[in-house]
């Protein structure tokens, strides 16, 4: 399967709402396109996140991560929260999240970050096997919490 990475943009909505919906959508939330592509838009118009896209040779989107920048106050250094990484099951297996975390990777050390952070599900076994596959470590000396405002 051949594919390009590359930054996406705003005028890349129309192929990552669906991409983005589908994610949602892996993690039991309803199918909203209108909800995702605010949610994207304001994204791209406040220049809150990095989203890389990958496609094959026809412009259709195969998949996307999305990057938060962050700070470590502790460390005095940038670092980036990969939020979201998503690929369409067609293009699994085949290199496409494996490019899109490198991708990541390169384009946040080139914005001068010292590190990145990622969690996913305990069960996501095939994403954990691949983050370690690429040098991700898993956290051992720290425990995370979070508190649900809305």
């Amino acid at each position: 399967m051949s594919f390009q990475i590359r930054q996406a943009s705003v005028h890349d909505l129309d192929v990552l709402v669906p991409l983005f919906d589908g994610y949602r959508q892996f993690y039991k939330q309803s199918s909203d396109p209108a909800r995702a592509r605010r949610f994207l838009a304001e994204r791209f118009a406040h220049h809150e996140s990095l989203i890389l896209l990958a496609s094959d040779d026809h412009g259709a989107g195969l998949g996307f991560t999305q990057l938060y920048p962050m700070f470590s106050s502790v460390r005095t250094v940038r670092s980036y929260l990969l939020n979201d990484l998503f690929v369409v099951a067609q293009a699994r297996r085949h290199g496409v999240a494996k490019a899109l975390l490198i991708g990541a990777a390169d384009q946040a050390r080139a914005l001068g970050a010292a590190s990145m952070s990622l969690a996913t599900a305990l069960d996501n076994t095939a994403a954990q096997a691949l983050y370690e596959s690429l040098g991700w470590q898993r956290e051992q000396g720290f425990c995370e919490y979070g508190l649900t405002l809305a």
